[in-house]
């Protein structure tokens, strides 16, 4: 049930209760008058003991007979015509009522409903959000009487504040977790470095050095990819042009494709957000394409604007990727169950990093399976003036 549907159920409710009334008060008023006109007027049996009484005074001529029966019917008359204008123009005014009431009601309903309206719609944009950051800062702070209303708008308040916290909390873990694990990480590829290079060092230790270096690649990976994820959680500050078309072609040209197909078919596709945020989302996307492919297939890039739309779509061939499937790959850490057993060459960041920039830019992202394996990932960003 929308808004405008209990909005009008309202109205008809506050108008039908005025109807009501207003009838209610309309029939009291005919009774109470039509028996005021009687009492006023006098009965029919009055009427007969006045005309005997004139006619044992005056005789029985036949005018003041006529004349008598005459003034009875104007009395009835009177009483009618009375009762009939009491009845028409309280008609009258009682439609007059109900449009007003009616009127008064579609008022009143609006006014009870705005607050409630307010929730909704905070409620509807949160939910509706790319940039949850962004979103949860908002509140309702609503004003007015300390009813059931407000009540239910600061509660809501009190969760935001608190759901905004726990994620601001979350994101800050993450990124300061990273930043203090990477000094670690460089001294420990700085000293294994120097024993590898070092005059003199025997072949056993060379081959573990280059073993670990291998290791604490990984690791730095690892915390690089956690660190772009932190912050493109973040609401973007930078809101730079940025055309897709030129970061496609600038990915493209730096990626090592072995054996594999390469289909350009790049249009200016323009934009403004952060240039190394958005960089990060084509090099993911592309390093993707490339990692889960097969040997000898191909992958397409493509670029263009549509409907204020800055649109990227890389496609691949690749293994069949089940429908049921495709959210898995978008969530953190997440992997198909083929890399897990194959012992894994990513970490399952690259298409979390990619959703995160996306929504960090107000725009979406879509991944569809392709028949006969492979898929095809559209990144849509707003074209802002």
């Amino acid at each position: 049930m929308n808004r405008w549907t209990i909005r009008v159920r309202l109205t008809v409710l506050y108008g039908g209760l005025f109807f009501l009334a207003g009838a209610v008060l309309l029939g009291v008023t005919y009774l109470l008058m039509a028996q005021r006109l009687d009492r006023s007027l006098a009965d029919p049996g009055d009427l007969a003991l006045r005309n005997e009484q004139v006619f044992e005074r005056f005789g029985d001529p036949e005018v003041i007979k006529q004349a008598i029966l005459n003034a009875q019917a104007e009395r009835e008359q009177l009483r009618e015509d009375a009762l009939d204008s009491l009845l028409t123009q309280g008609g009258i005014a009682l439609l007059g009522v109900g449009v007003v009431a009616g009127a008064f009601g579609w008022l009143v309903a609006g006014r009870a409903l705005q607050p409630l309206h307010r929730i909704t719609d905070t409620a509807r944009r949160i939910a509706g959000a790319e940039g949850a950051r962004a979103a949860l800062h908002e509140r309702i702070a609503l004003a007015g009487p300390r009813d059931e209303v407000k009540e239910l708008a600061d509660t809501f308040d009190v969760m935001l504040e608190r759901l905004d916290r726990s994620f601001d909390g979350q994101r800050r873990f993450v990124a300061n977790a990273s930043h203090e694990l990477r000094t670690p990480l460089a001294l420990n590829r700085a000293l294994v470095e120097l024993a590898v290079t070092r005059p003199g060092a025997v072949a056993e230790t060379k081959q573990l050095g280059e073993s670990l270096l291998t290791v604490n690649e990984r690791h730095e990976r690892l915390i690089d990819g956690l660190l772009t994820l932190a912050d493109a959680e973040n609401e973007v500050a930078d809101h730079s042009p940025v055309d897709l078309y030129e970061v496609a072609g600038f990915v493209l040209d730096q990626a090592k494709v072995p054996e594999l197909e390469v289909v350009r078919q790049l249009a200016p596709a323009p934009t403004r957000g952060d240039p190394v945020l958005l960089e990060q989302l084509v090099r993911n996307l592309v390093e993707n394409a490339v990692r889960h492919n097969t040997p000898g297939g191909w992958l397409a890039v493509t670029t263009q604007a549509s409907d204020g739309w800055a649109v990227l779509t890389v496609t691949n061939t690749g293994p069949v990727v089940p429908p049921y499937e495709i959210e898995t790959i978008f969530q953190p850490f997440r992997r198909l169950n083929r890399e897990r057993v194959d012992g894994g060459r990513s970490f399952g960041l690259g298409l979390s990093i990619v959703r995160a920039v996306a929504r960090a830019h107000g725009g979406t992202v879509r991944a569809v399976p392709r028949e006969g394996g492979g898929l095809e990932i559209t990144a849509a960003l707003p074209q802002r003036a």
